[in-house]
């Protein structure tokens, strides 16, 4: 589908959807605990869909309805195929989950997920009891996971760290899990910990190293809320700095584990004007200008972010970059080619990108590349730019967002 989005500052107020990343977390732990759990989740996605499907494919039996999905945990262990769509979430939690399961199957993954790495996850598995081989079209998952002393690198993908610490528990006898180097997006594995916590789940974590007692059930209790996304609220957030009314976004906890409540920070240091209000945040233009960017700790913000610098005095470095080339697209270069397709002025380097503000984007089309983030970002040009902004498969937001054009929509458009 095309969507076409006029040009101009938006002002107002959105109720942020629930975070992507934290739902995936509570309906793992829900399905492999004692007990029902009915889970409030505003906006429910197609990652979260695949999730609980995998788990209904494991034993699982989740009901999804409006907001809410409705958790009764894995009665037996079933050996199928595991429909993981294009969530990188979905196959990197639950191949370690199904391992220490002992479930055996095929995860069909789409799109670039095929593609992306799972090294060296797989190596530990061998170590550990497990098999998984990829072919061009399926991921084969055999064997059981045995408990003892993990081991594994820190600097390719947070996802493989939470696919551990959620899956040891369940091991019969204890286990360590060490991680080497510098970790990748800190904040998602520190949002692990606090579900774990909230589940009962015992465990220490001393250095670079876990300790997990083995034999456990998570216990998530009859009703779980999950808080409202940061990741989500960041592209209203960038809308609002580059609107002189501003933007206003509620329903985001102030005290959130998200790493992604960075894009706060990062825009403020870009020279907008915020106002933080309990659960509420409100964002206004400022001066804006250019600074550098690490994106090691926060590679989905780098697309909006970069938008607002687009348009910012000076130059935005975007350092660190290098893992945003194996997401839903190449985001180094997809987020190029959607500055600079629309007036702006973006320099790919192999690791990052340069940014030169221009005075205001222009009107043009824009592939999304199939990238949810892409096309979201696409909506926030619009608002920096003199006219209209045409996005080729505007669709690809039910990724993580299947309500964004509707309350994008809902903005005031400011001539």
């Amino acid at each position: 589908m095309t969507k076409e989005i006029l040009p101009g500052e938006r002002a107002g107020e959105i109720v942020v959807p629930a975070s992507k990343s934290q739902a995936h977390r509570a309906v793992i732990l829900a399905a492999l605990g004692n007990h029902d759990v009915e889970i409030t989740c505003k906006g429910i996605s197609d990652d979260i869909v695949a999730t609980a499907a995998c788990m209904n494919s494991a034993g699982a039996n989740i009901e999804i309805k409006d907001n809410r999905i409705h958790v009764s945990p894995v009665s037996s262990q079933h050996s199928t195929t595991f429909e993981c769509g294009e969530s990188g979430s979905t196959l990197r939690f639950l191949l370690p989950v199904f391992g220490a399961l002992g479930v055996e199957g095929e995860f069909i993954p789409k799109g670039r997920l095929i593609d992306r790495p799972l090294n060296p996850l797989d190596e530990v598995f061998k170590s550990h009891g497990m098999s998984i081989v990829k072919t061009a079209t399926t991921i084969k998952c055999t064997g059981k996971l045995t408990h003892g002393e993990y081991e594994i690198s820190g600097n390719v993908s947070s996802q493989y760290i939470t696919g551990l610490l959620l899956a040891l528990p369940l091991l019969e006898g204890d286990s360590s899990l060490r991680v080497t180097g510098a970790l990748q997006s800190k904040g998602y594995v520190a949002m692990t910990e606090e579900l774990l916590t909230k589940a009962n789940i015992d465990y220490t974590h001393t250095g670079d190293t876990y300790f997990i007692k083995g034999s456990q059930k998570p216990d998530m209790g009859e009703y779980f809320t999950v808080e409202g996304d940061y990741s989500n609220a960041a592209f209203y957030l960038c809308m609002g700095a580059l609107s002189a009314d501003g933007v206003t976004v509620h329903g985001l906890n102030p005290d959130s584990s998200q790493g992604d409540k960075a894009a706060i920070a990062v825009l403020k240091e870009m020279g907008a004007d915020i106002t933080i209000d309990g659960s509420s945040v409100t964002v206004k233009k400022g001066s804006l200008h250019g600074v550098t960017i690490d994106a090691s700790q926060i590679p989905d913000l780098i697309p909006t972010l970069s938008v607002v610098a687009s348009v910012c005095e000076g130059e935005t470095h975007i350092i660190n970059a290098e893992r945003l080339r194996i997401k839903e697209s190449d985001r180094i270069a997809s987020t190029c080619a959607l500055i600079n397709n629309l007036g702006g002025n973006a320099k790919e380097l192999p690791d990052g990108i340069v940014i030169t503000g221009v005075n205001n984007l222009t009107g043009e089309t824009v592939d999304s590349c199939n990238d949810h983030r892409i096309a979201m970002s696409a909506a926030v040009a619009a608002c920096a730019s003199t006219s209209k902004v045409i996005v080729l498969d505007s669709m690809c937001v039910r990724k993580s967002y299947p309500d964004f054009w509707e309350d994008f929509a809902t903005l005031e458009i400011k001539s």
